[in-house]
């Protein structure tokens, strides 16, 4: 969710791909360059939300834990 709630451009290429992308992008700046960078980001961040996914209720157990901890605390 923080993924998509921030839209940032943020480097996310391997090395060839960079260049064909820089250079698209030096020619004309509403290129495929700019779509090129948004997939490779939602490819990488598929698997950490299918692991949220998988892992949800584990993650709520341990969460309300953390919180309680943190009242008893106080």
């Amino acid at each position: 969710m923080f993924i998509f709630a921030f839209q940032f451009d943020l480097p996310a290429q391997c090395a060839m791909c960079k260049q064909a992308a820089e250079s698209s992008m030096k020619s004309n700046p509403n290129s495929m360059a700019r779509s090129l960078n948004s997939g490779i980001l939602y490819l990488m961040a598929v698997p950490y939300l299918m692991i949220l996914f998988i892992f949800r209720k584990q993650l709520f157990q341990l969460w309300k834990k953390l919180v309680a901890k943190k009242k008893e605390i106080l």
